[in-house]
């Protein structure tokens, strides 16, 4: 793209909403002005939100489209490319697909698919072949014993830009209920009483054995690389103390106030995710990210296991929360995102920054995405 001017919008930039217009030129925000353009060739957003590109730390999103039905796997190719459409749709342009690195139950397919999956992102990337800007998040399984041999040939792949630990062993950190952590893996893969007892002992056994040497691993290469990393599902004020050691600079999930309050005391970008806030609670039973915003205590908004959530969340954000206005909702699936993991270019409608913009109009039920651009060229 060349030259473009987007007018009569409503401007949200990193600590203001106004009446304005944003200029772009070659790929970049050129100017940002109050007031409306009278050029003819400016764009009308007839007084539409124009706000900057969506930053997506953390969704799953890819491996639904890659295995949409538990023995149903979809074509690798076709799975990445209607994923990055999804995305764009949904206002985001830039994303950190998360990829699992590690199994927690054998029927779960992941690792099948997990070289090509890293493999089909990296080509298509480098093809020019998606419209949002995709990196990678290897998101490790600590307790998973043969973790080190699948996360070492992927951790100097020049797409990873954030690294987390999550281990989900019965009676911690997500299911530290062990009645919903039986209830949601019983569910999911449809294990009778004595199937279910043989993995709960099971996964507390791969705990022991593996858990402590394969975090020490993991974090050290991702540290050793310059990658940001993260902690998952932290509980408890000694699992945030570990992470803040361990030089993590964002918490994932956390599954109570306690953690959320340590975290922001050591340092650490709160995330939780935007599901979480539109449905009103965590469907593992934790502490409820709205609980989290209404205490000051929410960071970063991740659409987890649904991109069109994460736009609906933060807009909701915006509502719901005192001292949280529409600038600070965007900030947190935007500018502060970026920041956390090192992209400095991009996350705000400011000059020089990437013309990554979306334009939005905020009626009735849900917001709606009239258009969005990456680099000032139009993607959706």
């Amino acid at each position: 793209m060349g030259e473009a001017i987007f007018t009569n919008a409503r401007v949200v930039t990193a600590d203001a909403v106004f009446a304005g217009t944003v200029a772009v030129r070659d790929s970049r925000i050129a100017a940002v002005d109050e007031g409306v353009s009278a050029l003819p060739a400016a764009l009308d957003l007839e007084g539409d939100l124009l706000i900057p590109g969506l930053v997506e730390l953390h969704t799953d999103n890819v491996e639904r489209h890659v295995l949409p039905r538990p023995s149903a796997p979809w074509p690798v190719a076709a799975a990445v490319l209607a994923h990055d459409r999804e995305l764009a749709g949904a206002g985001i342009t830039t994303v950190f697909d998360a990829i699992g690195v590690g199994e927690v139950h054998t029927r779960a397919g992941r690792m099948d698919m997990l070289a090509e999956l890293c493999e089909s992102i990296g080509r298509r990337a480098a093809a020019g072949e998606f419209v949002a800007d995709h990196r990678i998040h290897l998101r490790c399984e600590v307790s998973y014993g043969g973790l080190p041999a699948m996360f070492d040939p992927l951790i100097d792949d020049p797409l990873v830009g954030l690294v987390s630990v999550m281990d989900h062993t019965p009676g911690q950190r997500q299911f530290h209920d062990i009645a919903v952590y039986a209830d949601y893996y019983q569910r999911k893969h449809g294990m009778s009483e004595a199937e279910l007892a043989r993995f709960m002992d099971e996964r507390r056994r791969d705990h022991e054995r593996y858990a402590r040497a394969n975090r020490r691993h993991v974090v050290g290469a991702a540290r050793a690389r310059g990658l940001a990393v993260a902690s998952h599902d932290d509980a408890t004020e000694a699992h945030v103390r570990e992470a803040a050691e361990d030089g993590m600079v964002i918490a994932e999930f956390p599954t109570t106030a306690e953690a959320a309050e340590a975290s922001r005391a050591l340092g650490l970008s709160v995330l939780m995710g935007a599901p979480n806030l539109v449905r009103g609670g965590s469907h593992s039973g934790n502490v409820s990210a709205r609980e989290l915003a209404t205490s000051g205590l929410l960071d970063i908004v991740s659409s987890d296991y649904v991109p069109s959530s994460l736009l609906f969340g933060a807009l909701m954000l915006a509502h719901m929360a005192d001292g949280i206005d529409l600038a600070a909702a965007i900030r947190a699936v935007s500018l502060t995102p970026a920041a956390r993991v090192g992209l400095a270019d991009r996350g705000e409608i400011a000059p020089g920054k990437r013309a990554d913009l979306v334009r939005v109009r905020d009626a009735g039920e849900v917001p709606l995405i009239r258009g969005v651009w990456r680099g000032g060229e139009k993607v959706a």
